[in-house]
């Protein structure tokens, strides 16, 4: 077993295009003056790839552009299996209590991520769309950064969107319709119904919704999308300035109810369509 000062490690705040992206890079080199960035690189293997290549550190930790560190964190002690593990911890998700990997912080050696092919770098389906089917690569249910995506409607959207695609796929492959709610993990389940159903009590919450329902929509059962865009920020773009950019809020509502019933019909996922009052209440009283 291995132990390690979180101020032995480079701190590398990684970020593309989130609109509060500014806001929390000052906000994280007041917790950790030695924090470096890297910003605007294309893709998410070559932007991690960017990292490692920053860091002069042999093991680094990134912080995702639109995620607020805990300053307890930097008072840390790591303990590492061996010096091939590498450490995904939780993020509380600020617009519905959810609590997992995603956004949260990950610490790496540059080995590893140098030499890792996932996203758009891929050499198989399930790599395509996320991390952690890379071995070694282990989970920690610490929380120790929130991630705030509500900032603008696209970032919303965008951002339930991929998690709408990422959480009803089986280890990053889509699966049968008629074998939905029996072949994906509960808890990626109750995580896509909760991504799916929380958010009308924040602005832009309800784009963040429908990006869900639309994500896991597309991802299941239109048969002919390409899930693995999701990766790719100018398909993303284009996407959202084409179809989306100009509705109106009850335009949303109205094809995110559509979605719903369209959910409950092909997949048999039931979601809700919850009011501001009771986004809230869900949201202070079942956290995690």
């Amino acid at each position: 077993m291995l132990e390690y000062l979180t101020t032995e490690f480079d701190i590398i705040f990684l970020s593309y295009d989130e609109p509060n992206a500014e806001d929390n890079w000052a906000d994280l080199l007041r917790k950790a003056p030695w924090a470096k960035r890297v910003h605007g690189v294309r893709g998410f293997d070559s932007a991690h790839k960017a990292c490692a290549l920053r860091s002069d550190s042999e093991r680094f930790i990134t912080v995702d552009g639109d995620n607020i560190v805990d300053a307890a964190f930097f008072n840390q002690r790591i303990k590492i299996v061996d010096e091939k593990t590498q450490i995904s911890w939780s993020g509380k998700n600020s617009l519905n209590g959810l609590i997992y990997g995603n956004g949260g912080l990950k610490l790496w050696t540059r080995d590893f991520v140098l030499s890792m092919r996932t996203h758009e770098s891929a050499d198989n389906e399930r790599a395509q769309t996320d991390f952690c089917w890379e071995e070694n690569y282990i989970h920690e249910s610490k929380v120790w950064s929130e991630t705030h995506i509500t900032k603008t409607p696209f970032q919303a959207f965008k951002a339930g969107f991929r998690e709408g695609v990422k959480m009803s796929l089986l280890n990053g492959v889509s699966v049968e319709p008629t074998e939905f709610l029996t072949m994906i993990p509960k808890s990626n389940l109750r995580r896509l119904i909760i991504w799916c159903s929380v958010g009308a009590h924040k602005q832009n919450g309800l784009w963040a919704t429908y990006g869900a329902r639309l994500g896991c929509y597309m991802a299941n059962i239109d048969t002919n999308w390409d899930k693995s865009l999701i990766r790719d920020y100018d398909w993303f773009n284009d996407f959202w300035n084409n179809d989306f950019k100009d509705l109106k809020i009850e335009d949303v509502n109205m094809r995110s109810t559509t979605l719903k019933k369209d959910l409950e019909y092909y997949l048999g996922l039931k979601v809700a369509n919850l009011d501001s009052e009771s986004s809230q209440f869900f949201m202070e009283t079942n956290q995690g």
